[in-house]
């Protein structure tokens, strides 16, 4: 095994070609051009470390220093230990391994920026209406056991918000047969009202009595959750929380788990506050669609 290079004699800067012979026996032979060839055993010299792809440099008992890029020829002749050989590995390749990270989290970011919402409309434009019957039917179940309790609201105050409520809805693009407006004791979520994704609307007593007989603000708040749903963003705010835990999941590794958990606590999902851009939409929505009813 031969490998080729540039020797320097002690003291000096004058450089002459040289090569290192592996002999049979084990040793190594110096041989520079104009000079007799020299034998040295491996464990005499000094290698210095491999960093990238800069020269190596073989230092010999006489101080003589051998230089060369043959950076694997100098690993065949002097094998580094298994701790040097784990250091080489990662000068090598940290760069490679920076630019993959990067990358990858780039991709991610694309993902997230510019794929994510086209395949939210999508899977919002091909979902089947027994989804969001679904859903909406295990959200309110739940509530209901955790958190609301019977309204005590008196009945000819629910018909008269009823029957106002209806008035409103049915200047909706769903019309009124498409919403359903529920009476509940908020218990611990106190003043609340919300809508779920097949059009069941939930106001709280809490909510109603803080509105001391303004019956308009209650309907203000209602066109508000009319626009959740005639924009759907609830299914949209689920498919995205779906997406953020895919692409979670994708990075760690643990897919069958992120789809189960996205199955397990969709409903749950629903129940989280909406984005900025989303309440401005439901905003404009209740605006509209209170000054076409007159509000």
């Amino acid at each position: 095994m031969t490998v080729s290079g540039t020797a320097y004699p002690p003291g000096s800067s004058r450089a002459a070609a040289a090569s290192l012979v592996l002999t049979g026996t084990g040793t190594v032979m110096l041989e520079v051009e104009g000079a007799p060839a020299r034998p040295f055993a491996p464990a005499s010299v000094t290698v210095s470390s491999r960093v990238g792809s800069t020269p190596r440099r073989v230092t010999f008992p006489d101080r003589t220093v051998f230089e060369t890029r043959d950076n694997d020829g100098i690993d065949r002749l002097f094998p580094p230990s298994g701790t040097a050989r784990a250091v080489n590995w990662a000068e090598r390749f940290h760069i490679n391994l920076v630019a993959f990270v990067v990358i990858a989290i780039a991709l991610v970011a694309a993902t997230y920026r510019y794929a994510l919402p086209v395949l939210v409309e999508v899977a919002v434009a091909v979902t089947p209406q027994a989804v969001p019957v679904a859903l909406s039917q295990a959200t309110l179940a739940s509530l209901d056991k955790a958190v609301f309790a019977e309204s005590g609201l008196e009945k000819s105050k629910q018909d008269e918000l009823l029957a106002k409520f209806r008035a409103l809805a049915a200047l909706s693009p769903r019309g009124a047969e498409g919403y359903t407006l529920n009476f509940r004791k908020g218990g611990r979520i106190g003043p609340n009202a919300f809508a779920l994704p097949d059009g069941t609307l939930v106001i709280t007593d809490e909510l109603i009595s803080l509105a001391n007989g303004k019956d308009d603000a209650i309907l203000g708040v209602l066109a508000h959750e009319i626009g959740h749903v005639e924009e759907q963003h609830s299914l949209r705010q689920l498919y995205r929380a779906a997406g953020v835990a895919g692409l979670a999941m994708l990075i760690a590794g643990d897919l069958g788990s992120a789809t189960e958990d996205i199955i397990v606590q969709g409903s749950a999902l629903l129940t989280l506050s909406y984005s900025r851009e989303f309440e401005r939409s439901a905003d404009a929505f209740s605006v509209d669609l209170m000054r076409r009813a007159g509000h």
